[in-house]
């Protein structure tokens, strides 16, 4: 009866133990309510734009800078071209009477 007991054999039946202690306290049942499963973290709340959504509005936004910035380029043309025309009339106009005295002094 001097049977010796290999490792092989300890392990296996003190996994077997350690089983038969956990299986009873897994099975049984508890009388605890499910919780709600909670969202993810990365989630917007309800009624957030979602990526498309924000990617449209800032699509518009751009659009809508990029007008602001042509209108105010094409008034800033627009004055630029208004005052050069009235400096080319002084200037002109400067000529013109300065000729017509060139001409009486003769």
């Amino acid at each position: 009866m001097s049977e010796t007991i290999s490792r092989r054999r300890v392990l296996a039946l003190l996994g077997l133990t350690t089983l038969s202690l956990t299986v009873p306290t897994v099975l049984t049942v508890s009388d605890a309510e499910a919780q709600q499963p909670a969202p993810p973290a990365g989630t917007p709340p309800a009624g957030a734009p979602t990526g498309t959504e924000r990617r449209q509005e800032r699509r518009i936004r751009r659009t809508e800078r990029r007008q602001e910035r042509r209108l105010r380029r094409t008034e800033r043309r627009q004055a630029r071209r208004e005052g050069r025309r009235e400096r080319r009339d002084v200037r002109r106009e400067g000529r013109t009477e300065r000729r017509e005295e060139r001409r009486e002094n003769r």
